[in-house]
């Protein structure tokens, strides 16, 4: 998206992603590529067969676009999985749950050599978003880019010059070994940068390089399309103006670090005030290789008529890293229903547990595994209790227009764990690393941490969106070994649910392939 005043910004900066939609093709085949320069089969999406990419193209629209995404799946690479299926992440899907992606919740896989059209509305959301696979671990194989929906009444329009694809930022955690084979819980090899790494020990292959030219003021949108680490962002010498979190709008905040979860976006504004230069670009995971010596965990801010160098900037101690407790609202603060822990109409608790017999985790008691048949298609066929819904244990029936509050006590094995929830966002009323209650203003978002021992990470939203939503953990290794549950919220609405006739084909389709193993 580029406005008059930039256009000379525009032509120095584009190219760097080539954007979709919101009607568009979206193609999913193998491709071997070395982003941090060791070479593997992936998984990854195109606008064409010949155009795959790590991460995939830029699907963008504007509020109140109609997306229609045509997914074809043209795998054909037996170590890893061939069938697909894609979740747009942080779409509501109002009216549209069989759109929502995930297997065993809302569909069954598209087969190899099948195409599958997603239909969704974007009525009232705006800002910054991402798609992949929600099929097993998939996503960790490359399926995952960044989903855009621009607003053309942005209320902090006046506090930048410049947005566009060439300024969203995603960070990837990618791995040598693909996911099938690649263990439980394996460590990343590398953290790629707009597509772009190094490996420990690795080659000195060419990093990201983002442009910019002097005090022009450019909104960045910073996108965790990981699917492990959290990861420490800074830019050296440079502060960055919070303006929205996970497709909300805030008020501005200044910092000069963020913590960022798998699945979470920021939009900042960086003024480019500082001398000619080149300047580090730092993304800390909390696992894999730390630091940055030889160029991990690195890209490189570049001002335009700096020399083609690497940077010799340093980092400074974070003075003002930001708090997910400084986050509030730009418009219509406060979580719904009355301000006080466990007075929603509906309290739920989450007990994550990690049993090492099974090597699985459970949610108060039970482990999700997928389904064959999907939860959606369970619903209209007639479940209407969580006792006649599968898995059992997993699913909770929630009554329209009610107030539900979700606490989900932090420490378990593998903390902070980043719990996502579909279909809507919440209200963080509790946030890790705090103990208080803040019912007034508090962010709201659709991926928050649970955080570590001590803390009581608690949610509030309103079934005002019916459709079976899963909550999960967002480290896909995790989700794959059971950490999730599924909310059915407005089950007699759900039930009535009339996906297109292409859904209702995707089961027995699927069904009738022999089961997937790899080589």
């Amino acid at each position: 998206m580029r406005f008059p005043q930039t256009i000379g910004a525009f032509s120095l900066l584009a190219g760097a992603y080539a954007a979709i939609g919101p009607t568009a093709n979206l193609h999913i085949g193998n491709k071997v590529i070395s982003p941090d320069g060791f070479s593997r089969s992936t998984v990854l999406a195109g606008s064409n067969a010949n155009s795959l990419t790590f991460p995939g193209p830029v699907i963008r629209g504007f509020k109140g676009s109609t997306f229609r995404l045509n997914v074809i799946d043209a795998l054909t690479d037996t170590t890893m999985l061939r069938s697909t299926s894609i979740h747009w992440h942080g779409m509501f899907q109002e009216g549209s749950s069989w759109a929502d992606g995930p297997v065993g919740v809302t569909q069954c896989p598209i087969a190899p050599g099948h195409s599958f059209l997603y239909q969704f509305s974007v009525p009232d959301q705006t800002g910054t978003y991402w798609y992949h696979s929600h099929h097993s671990t998939q996503y960790c194989d490359g399926l995952r880019g960044a989903l855009v929906v621009y607003d053309p009444h942005d209320p902090h329009r006046n506090k930048y010059d410049f947005d566009a694809e060439s300024t969203i930022i995603t960070l990837a955690d990618w791995y040598h070994t693909p996911a099938p084979s690649a263990g439980l819980v394996p460590t990343p090899d590398s953290t790629l940068i707009n597509g772009k790494g190094r490996y420990a020990g690795g080659p000195t292959v060419p990093l990201t390089v983002i442009r910019v030219l002097p005090n022009i003021r450019y909104r960045f949108r910073l996108i965790s399309i990981s699917c492990d680490p959290n990861y420490v962002f800074s830019i050296d010498g440079h502060t960055m103006t919070i303006i929205e979190v996970d497709g909300v709008s805030v008020q501005p905040l200044v910092v000069d670090s963020i913590q960022i979860f798998v699945g979470q976006r920021y939009s900042f504004v960086l003024t480019a005030n500082q001398p000619v230069a080149n300047y580090w670009i730092r993304a800390q995971p909390n696992v894999g290789a730390q630091g940055f010596v030889g160029g991990v965990n690195s890209a490189i801010l570049k001002y335009i008529g700096a020399p083609n160098a690497d940077p010799i900037t340093t980092q400074s101690i974070s003075s003002s890293p930001m708090l997910e407790t400084n986050l509030h609202p730009l418009s219509n603060p406060g979580a719904p229903g009355i301000a006080s822990p466990g007075a929603a109409d509906v309290n739920i608790n989450l007990d994550i547990n990690f049993s090492f017999t099974n090597l699985k985790f459970t949610v108060n008691g039970a482990t999700f595994t997928p389904p064959t048949l999907p939860v959606l298609l369970q619903i209209m066929s007639g479940a209407q209790t969580a006792q006649d819904l599968l898995p059992a244990g997993s699913v909770y029936v929630l009554p329209p227009n009610k107030v539900i509050e979700i606490s989900i006590p932090g420490g378990s094995i593998g903390s902070p764990h980043p719990i996502h929830l579909h279909g809507h966002t919440f209200d963080v009323v509790r946030s890790a690393g705090s103990s208080v209650y803040n019912y007034d203003n508090p962010v709201k978002r659709d991926v928050v941490s649970a955080g570590l021992a001590g803390d009581n990470v608690t949610i509030r939203f309103t079934t005002d969106n019916s459709g079976p939503w899963i909550i999960h953990c967002h480290i896909d290794w995790h989700l794959e070994i059971g950490l999730a549950v599924v909310m059915a919220e407005d089950v007699p609405t759900i039930a009535t649910s009339d996906p297109p006739p292409a859904w209702d084909e995707l089961c027995p389709t699927y069904n009738a392939l022999p089961p997937e193993t790899f080589t």
